[in-house]
């Protein structure tokens, strides 16, 4: 009798439960799924899905296609089951992140992407089954609105003292021992663990690679032991129903908040931190590392946003956040260099490019009190499209008397949703 191949979702599945079922389990016979064709296929279509760029060498997801997507998944599979792979060096990319600074990311090849992709497709669901319920960042069926919406709760329920954490260069300083070891708890496969080390290898002897498909998930499972001592201290500090610590974790970002009744609290929870971030080699950055109190109109940030304590017309205390101007900076910096560089292009193909980014970002930030900050926005972006009409007609000033404003967005066709779209605490 021949046993029917499980499909690669059922797998997940079983994975998953198995996982969650026996904590001690280590996994055993994974690599034989990574190496599937099924795992290849959905590693590259996921791929596709971010659309990234190529890596070093150059080569794109239509070049593939063209040449034959079968043989280039076919090659990787034979690659990767005679043990013959070896990854290539990442791609390093600038991204600027204000006052002069940037963050490297480390762009994969291609072929490098769907490797890790399948690698990752197999282990995430024994890992997922590990995670906390305060772990957000890159975790499937999460959002960052979640952990937004976590720690406002939290503000509301009174745990107004805040541990505003920064890690400092996290992702860079990742040791690959301590990761592989936490891996091998679950994972007791040699070829996984081969394949596991040669990514981490292929840039470094330190630190993951910021832009790797397999990166985040790895990030996760190294400070899960954060995560778990942070819910530990939850679960000891309780009076009844009633926590007395929060906290929210996204990749490297980490409030935590605590009940300001138990001063003793806040010392103790980052004397906690500090030692479990201490195994790991972490360090924190302690001229960005605070504790406010938002009772003294303190404020915090946190995946955007800067949360503060308002008191409602009703009296009753809630948290108002709204987009950090970083944020807002970041934006206009990004559309800036849009109308720059294709300042001789007809205004249709201007727009045509600034709407997605627009949308993504209104998307995002429309959950908090960003009205004044998308109004400020909003007559940025109607300015800009106005100068760039009157400069093709080689005339000065913003055409307030040429073109109404219902004309740029019900003809010209300009984003114009910046609706609101509040929390019910």
């Amino acid at each position: 009798m021949i046993k029917a191949s499980i499909s690669l979702q059922e797998l997940r599945r079983k994975i998953y439960l198995k996982a969650k079922s026996d904590k001690t389990w280590q996994f055993w016979g994974l690599y034989v799924h990574v190496c599937k064709m099924e795992t290849l296929k959905e590693a590259y279509k996921l791929a596709k899905k971010n659309n990234g760029a190529p890596g070093i060498d150059g080569v794109t997801f239509k070049a593939i296609e063209e040449a034959g997507l079968d043989d280039f998944l076919s090659l990787i599979r034979d690659e990767l089951v005679s043990c013959t792979y070896k990854p290539l060096a990442t791609r390093r990319k600038e991204i600027p992140k204000g006052q002069g600074k940037v963050r490297v990311l480390g762009i994969p090849t291609i072929r490098d992407r769907v490797v890790q992709g399948a690698l990752k497709l197999i282990l995430e669901p024994i890992f997922e089954a590990d995670f906390c319920d305060g772990s957000y960042g890159y975790r499937p069926k999460r959002s960052a609105h979640e952990a937004v919406n976590r720690v406002c709760q939290a503000a509301i329920n009174g745990m107004t003292k805040v541990i505003d954490v920064d890690l400092e260069a996290y992702f860079d300083n990742i040791e690959h021992q301590i990761l592989l070891r936490k891996v091998a708890q679950r994972v007791n496969d040699d070829k996984v663990m081969w394949l596991l080390k040669l990514i981490l290898k292929a840039n470094s002897k330190k630190g993951i690679a910021q832009g790797g498909v397999i990166s985040p998930l790895l990030a996760n499972i190294y400070l899960n032991e954060v995560d778990k001592m942070l819910e530990k201290a939850k679960e000891v500090t309780m009076q009844g129903k009633y926590i007395n610590i929060e906290y929210a974790r996204f990749a490297d970002d980490i409030v935590i908040l605590v009940n300001d009744n138990y001063k003793w609290l806040t010392e103790a929870a980052y004397r906690r931190l500090i030692a479990e971030l201490t195994k790991l080699k972490v360090k924190v950055n302690s001229d960005k590392t605070k504790v406010v109190d938002l009772t003294k109109q303190d404020t915090f940030s946190f995946l955007g946003f800067v949360y503060r304590r308002v008191k409602t017309k009703k009296g009753k205390f809630s948290v108002a956040i709204t987009p950090k101007i970083k944020a807002r900076s970041a934006l206009l910096r990004k559309l800036k260099e849009i109308f720059r560089r294709f300042v001789s292009q007809p205004v249709s193909r201007v727009i045509y490019l600034i709407n997605p980014i627009l949308r993504g970002w209104v998307n995002y930030f429309r959950i908090g009190h960003s009205s004044k900050c998308f109004g400020y926005v909003k007559g940025w972006v109607e300015k800009k499209i106005r100068r760039h009409l009157m400069r093709a007609r080689k005339r000065h000033g913003f055409g307030w008397n040429r073109w109404s404003s219902v004309w740029l967005y019900n003809t010209l066709g300009l984003y114009n949703d910046y609706k609101i779209r509040y929390f019910h605490a």
